[in-house]
């Protein structure tokens, strides 16, 4: 039975009881109230087993509740690690990265420019040599129309008439002027 209800029982029992003249006391039923006193007693028992139950069961739910946040928490910590050290790969890959992107564009403009400085050398060059190679070709040139122009050219009927030892004779050395003075 329940005690609340036990509790009230007794108490309406001395409601119910008479009031003695001139006292604070009031007569009640012994036997009534013996009896809601017997129940008591074998209610307490029960209501605290029962109280206990609940605070058991109360504990262990808690128990269970700060299991279950430590272990959520746990996780979040660990994922939360996991997420910063992918960010730092992420950001220290990505710093490599642009890093060797930066040196390589460094290196292709060095190497542009040194081909760049080596093609024009190599054209200087060149183009020095040929201006040597044409200088000495325009005197060769003006050499032989100079010789021409002292001794004329046999005819063609001349030439096969001369004799083979004329012809078969050993070049004669031609002078050839250059812009630094020398001969060849």
């Amino acid at each position: 039975m329940d005690i609340q209800h036990l509790v009230d029982r007794l108490e309406d029992l001395i409601d119910e009881g008479r009031h003695m003249p001139f006292s604070k006391f009031t007569m009640i039923d012994e036997e009534r109230a013996l009896e809601i006193i017997d129940q008591m007693r074998i209610s307490i028992p029960e209501e605290i087993e029962k109280a206990a139950r609940v605070l058991a069961q109360r504990d262990r739910i808690l128990a269970q509740a700060n299991e279950e946040a430590a272990r959520l928490i746990q996780i979040a910590r660990e994922r939360g690690d996991q997420i910063i050290d992918r960010e730092a790969t992420v950001q220290a890959a990505s710093s490599r990265a642009a890093n060797i992107v930066e040196g390589a564009k460094m290196e292709a403009e060095d190497v542009m420019a040194g081909a760049d400085t080596y093609v024009l050398d190599s054209l200087n060059d060149l183009d020095q040599k040929l201006s040597k190679l044409l200088t000495i070709v325009r005197n060769g040139i003006n050499e032989v129309n100079q010789k021409a122009s002292e001794h004329p050219q046999p005819s063609k009927a001349q030439v096969i008439t001369q004799p083979a030892q004329n012809r078969l004779a050993a070049p004669q050395p031609v002078e050839v002027k250059t812009d630094s003075g020398d001969r060849r």
